[in-house]
C-alpha cells in the first residue's frame, strides 16, 4: 500500500526517486519552486530541458501535462516537470490541476520511480487557494493510486513537500 504524507520542507533536498517541478510551460526555469529546482540541479537540468524544447516539446509543455528529465545535482534521480493552471489567466478548472498530479504519477511509473515528492502545484503565484490545491491534489493522487493498485510498477511513497505552515495545514487536513 502506498504511503501518502505531507511535510514542511525544501523539495530540492528530498531523497526520493522523483521530484515534481511546478514548471513554466517553457521548461526553461523560472521563479518559485521551478527556479529553486533549477538552481540546485545545475546546468545539466537546463540542458535536458532545452533538448526537450528542441525535439518533443517545441511549443513547450501543456497545462496539466508532465514530462521527465534527469535530476542533475539533486538527490533525486528524476525531475518530473508539470505545468499547473494559472488562475490569473482564467485557468480555473480543477480537472487541469488534478491532471498535473495524475500525469506526474503516470510519468513516474514510466521511468520506474517508486517514491515521488510533489510541491503544491499552482498554489502561490498562480493564485490557487491552499485548501483547494490540497483537496484536488489529495483526491487526484488517491484516485490514481486506487485505480492502479496491484499494477506494476507500484509507487510506494507520495510525499507532498510544502514550503509554508499554511500549505502544510491544508494538506494535513485533507489527508486526515
Amino acid at each position: 500500500m502506498t504511503r501518502i504524507e505531507a511535510v514542511r520542507g525544501d523539495i530540492t533536498r528530498e531523497q526520493v526517486d522523483a521530484i515534481v517541478n511546478a514548471a513554466s510551460s517553457a521548461l526553461l526555469g523560472g521563479g518559485g519552486v521551478d527556479g529553486a529546482i533549477h538552481a540546485v540541479a545545475g546546468p545539466r537540468l537546463l540542458e535536458e530541458c532545452r533538448r526537450l524544447r528542441n525535439t518533443t516539446h517545441r511549443d513547450g509543455l501543456e497545462v496539466g501535462d508532465a514530462v521527465a528529465t534527469g535530476a542533475g545535482d539533486l538527490p533525486a534521480r528524476w525531475v518530473i516537470h508539470t505545468v499547473g493552471p494559472n488562475r490569473h489567466r482564467g485557468q480555473t478548472d480543477p480537472a487541469l490541476l488534478a491532471s498535473c498530479f495524475t500525469r506526474s504519477l503516470a510519468v513516474a511509473r514510466k521511468v520506474g520511480a517508486r517514491s515521488v515528492a510533489f510541491p503544491a502545484v499552482s498554489a502561490g503565484v498562480y493564485g490557487w487557494d491552499a485548501d483547494e490545491v490540497a483537496r484536488v491534489a489529495v483526491t487526484a493522487v488517491r484516485a490514481d493510486l486506487a485505480a492502479r493498485s496491484g499494477v506494476a510498477p507500484e509507487i510506494d511513497l507520495v510525499r507532498f513537500v510544502l514550503f509554508s505552515d499554511r500549505l502544510l495545514a491544508a494538506f494535513e487536513a485533507e489527508l486526515g
